[in-house]
């Protein structure tokens, strides 16, 4: 009966604060995986002349894409998909483009190009290196994050025995080894400037659990049309529909957020996930 007390209190005291913050930045804060990429590119990359030219490709529901161009320079965010884009555009407001299997954009017009995690949806992923390879200035810089793929991992195999195959996340593949990307960005003409994993066992391990509970729990048998596959909220009135859920998992990310700090002891481990910052030579 407490629980409940309590839990009930917590959601209108959540409905209050949150009526201002859209829906992506709010679940952002309770994110462990995106925030570690976040951090991961701000580190790597530092800032962003504001003059250079951005393009962001696959923004999906736009949060990552909110943070990361705090770096400076002027952004246009894409993704091939309509809906996809009206979700980000609340956050995002400006230069959203749809885009098709090639770029609509000039040769040699932007000085970034960010992939993340938009490979492993594409049917033909050498065709989008060759893409960004055409629309980079010589110098400019690609930033890509992809899932990892190989028989070592674990947690990959896990995924398998509770159905959380690669099209459940919209996937076309379950995700490249780090040496394979390295070689697909050598192949499309790119000099490699940084290559690493990020996203160790335990935070991985807390996002697939997060994702099977959603997935085999909450989202059931409603499949997601779209390319991002159904692993976590899709919009607001989703979230919303979910609102006691939500509020139960606010009230045990403090454990689960304790979790992931152990991957701290796994330094000398290889992560779940592929980050390359790449240069057009």
């Amino acid at each position: 009966m407490f629980v409940c007390i309590f839990i009930e209190k917590k959601l209108k005291l959540a409905m209050q604060k949150e009526n201002n913050i859209p829906w992506q930045i709010e679940l952002f804060k309770y994110s462990y995986m995106k925030k570690e990429k976040v951090n991961l590119i701000k580190s790597s990359i530092k800032k962003i002349d504001n003059n250079s030219k951005v393009i962001d490709i696959g923004c999906r529901q736009g949060v990552v894409s909110y943070f990361i161009r705090e770096l400076g320079g002027e952004w246009l965010h894409c993704d091939t998909e309509m809906e996809t884009l009206k979700t980000a555009s609340s956050i995002l407001k400006k230069n959203i483009v749809q885009i098709g299997e090639n770029l609509p954009f000039k040769k040699k017009s932007a000085d970034y190009v960010f992939s993340l995690d938009i490979l492993e949806h594409l049917d033909d992923d050498k065709a989008l290196l060759d893409e960004i390879y055409r629309v980079l200035k010589t110098g400019g810089k690609i930033v890509i994050s992809t899932p990892i793929s190989g028989k070592f991992f674990l947690l990959n195999k896990i995924k398998m025995l509770f159905g959380m195959k690669p099209e459940v996340y919209g996937h076309k593949r379950e995700g490249y080894s780090l040496k394979k990307l390295n070689s697909m960005v050598e192949d499309a003409g790119f000099k490699i400037l940084k290559s690493t994993t990020y996203s160790k066992f335990f935070t991985e391990l807390v996002e697939l659990s997060l994702n099977i509970i959603f997935v085999k729990l909450i989202k059931r048998k409603r499949k997601s049309q779209l390319r991002t596959g159904s692993i976590s909220p899709e919009s607001e009135d989703e979230l919303k529909g979910n609102k006691k859920i939500y509020i139960l998992y606010q009230l045990i990310y403090p454990f689960l957020r304790a979790i992931t700090l152990l991957d701290k002891l796994l330094f000398f481990k290889t992560g779940y996930a592929t980050f390359i910052i790449a240069e057009k030579e």
